[in-house]
């Protein structure tokens, strides 16, 4: 299984409640969340170690501090970190407020974020 429903679920129901107008898209072996047209979260499971993580769009303002905290690595695809993303491993959002916490850090980013090229 290439991400886990059952957090793909807990982060829809977060849009949900938010309403920010969302879309849902197959990327990055898992299933991204699109706001505005941008990337905004995801998840997928490590496929080293089965590790469920949250891809996280938080933009450069937070980023050194957020890798500063338990459950972050940067995300990166090869070898060189994504500057602006991070991968937050399970541990970190187990619970309601964790996700939550790491989920408004993107919305709040989204506004700020450029769309990709079409």
């Amino acid at each position: 299984m290439p991400y886990n429903e059952q957090t793909v679920q807990r982060i829809r129901e977060f849009f949900l409640d938010k309403n920010p107008g969302f879309i849902e898209k197959k990327m990055f072996s898992g299933i991204c969340f699109m706001v505005d047209g941008k990337m905004c979260c995801g998840t997928h499971v490590d496929k080293k170690t089965g590790i469920d993580r949250l891809m996280c769009r938080i933009g450069d303002a937070v980023y050194e501090s957020s890798l500063e905290k338990n459950h972050v690595v940067p995300m990166e695809f090869t070898g060189k970190p994504m500057k602006g993303y991070i991968y937050v491993e399970e541990e970190g959002f187990k619970t309601k407020q964790g996700l939550e916490y790491w989920l408004q850090l993107c919305l709040d980013f989204n506004p700020l974020a450029k769309a990709s090229k079409k």
